[in-house]
């Protein structure tokens, strides 16, 4: 019996002789409609978190008190709850609202863009907003790079970089360095290049990498020497999830050589400290040297949509995608550069240099780097180290041992790395239940509390948050660990 004359198998038959549905036999499932969702109240938002969310990460918000918080609106520095409490936010999305929240400008120019009824999802022709934004973000990229591809997030963005690194570089030289303590995303392609075992799991990962030591340029030169495969380098630029961790200029510098030396690309992951936050543009800016290829996302979106950017050196790229036949190897998603989420970047940009933000992330960023390493001076047995660049700080607590007396050392110490985080998560805690001031932590090093504000940050906010530690610190460590006890029985 040929393949033309097969009898079906009876479930194959019932597909074929199925009748075919009328609309009145599509039954609705009964969904939460838009107005439902933003009349619902906290215990029903934590009902639905745990079963269909995340029930694991809701234990860390009920620790730090996330959990009785319901945000009903945001605009500029402030969020505002369920009870019209205005939280100031120096969290930012973990870097994420260069404009704030709700900036005029960005809503103004999305509502006169659905007003026009504009495209959207354009992938069978060119679409002018992506490449608007495509020639906006060249002409802010300092030397070569000036080919763009367009994502919607950090890891996409990350992945269009290591895998256009990858292919300039050629098969004979696959092999990927990343640093210690790094965070590149956690999709699978740059998870390989994320140093932490939490987000890694028992997950099977590429296994061309070579891992250094960050900030350490002989170990850099050492692998560039013994390996001929290594092709590529890929660093962020400061470090976030490592607790806001810089290197010297005299590295990057040194790294540029190094690259140009041994002819390997330096891929710089600007995700997070890139789009002004630094006090420039991008934060390699300061060292007056440029990669090869770098990628922004995060803040590019405005704070109203997903938007990211891997930007190239033309020579790169061609390499790598410059033919008819490599054109489509990594062309564009779906959803990369469509037109809404384009004009959103379009416009924060523009208003980043109309608004003169990246200066005052430059000037009120020294000015709070100044308050809180006064505080530090203040609290010397409390905080161990204040650093940063612009508005990305990081404000490091002693292990906990180490703030107590003397007599109860010896005996806590023993239990430092267990309690590790415990303190910033306290301050974190107790900032927000009692100055209604909201702060981020990183993911290696728990004893750091990162600030990420936005960068229309003044120093008025900036008063606020110093002064609101300042207050709680001067309660004292014991002091402090009973609040926090307080706060979880009730």
């Amino acid at each position: 019996m040929t393949a033309m004359t097969k009898p079906k198998t009876d479930d194959a038959r019932a597909v074929v002789n199925a009748p075919a549905l009328s609309p009145a036999a599509i039954v609705k499932p009964a969904m939460i409609s838009v107005e439902e969702s933003k009349a619902m109240d906290v215990a029903r938002m934590t009902d639905l978190f745990k079963a269909h969310l995340n029930p694991g990460q809701l234990h860390f918000m009920k620790l730090l008190g996330f959990h009785k918080i319901k945000i009903e609106t945001a605009e500029g520095m402030f969020y505002v709850d369920q009870n019209g409490r205005r939280i100031l936010d120096f969290f930012g999305g973990f870097g994420s609202l260069a404009l704030g929240h709700n900036h005029k400008r960005i809503i103004a120019a999305r509502e006169k863009f659905q007003d026009e009824k504009r495209h959207e999802i354009a992938i069978a022709f060119m679409s002018q907003y992506a490449a608007a934004l495509a020639h906006n973000l060249a002409q802010i990229a300092p030397g070569d790079l000036d080919m763009v591809f367009l994502g919607s997030s950090g890891s996409e963005a990350m992945e269009a970089a290591i895998k256009i690194a990858e292919r300039a570089a050629g098969p004979k030289r696959p092999k990927v360095v990343y640093a210690e303590n790094s965070f590149h995303g956690k999709t699978k392609g740059v998870l390989a290049i994320t140093d932490g075992q939490l987000y890694r799991g028992e997950f099977k990962l590429t296994d061309n990498t070579v891992r250094v030591p960050f900030g350490d340029i002989d170990a850099i030169e050492r692998a560039f020497k013994s390996d001929p495969e290594i092709g590529a380098i890929v660093l962020e630029t400061i470090q976030g999830g490592g607790g806001i961790v810089q290197a010297p200029a005299e590295f990057w510098q040194k790294l540029r050589a190094l690259c140009d030396q041994y002819g390997v690309l330096w891929v710089a992951d600007e995700v997070q400290c890139g789009v002004g936050r630094s006090g420039r543009f991008f934060a390699f800016e300061h060292y007056g040297v440029v990669p090869d290829v770098t990628a922004v996302a995060k803040s590019l979106g405005g704070g109203k949509s997903a938007m990211a950017a891997m930007i190239a050196k033309r020579d790169v790229y061609m390499k790598a995608y410059g033919t008819p036949k490599t054109a489509m190897i990594h062309a564009a998603a779906t959803f990369g550069g469509i037109g809404e989420a384009s004009i959103t970047a379009i416009e924060t940009l523009h208003v980043l240099y109309d608004e003169g933000l990246i200066e005052n992330a430059a000037v009120t960023g020294d000015y709070l780097l100044n308050r809180l390493q006064a505080l530090q001076a203040k609290y010397p047995k409390i905080i161990k180290d204040v650093r940063g660049k612009g508005f990305m700080i990081g404000l490091e607590f002693h292990d906990f041992s180490q703030t107590l007396p003397m007599v109860l050392r010896p005996v806590v110490s023993m239990l430092d790395d267990k309690l590790k985080g415990s303190l910033s998560g306290f301050v974190g805690a107790l900032l927000l239940r009692d100055y209604d001031v909201l702060v981020a932590f990183t993911e290696y090093n728990r004893n750091v509390i990162r600030l990420l504000p936005p960068l229309i940050c003044q120093r008025e906010h900036a008063d606020r948050l110093v002064d609101a530690m300042d207050s709680l610190l001067g309660r004292g460590i014991v002091a402090i660990v009973k609040d926090f006890v307080k706060s979880q029985v009730k």
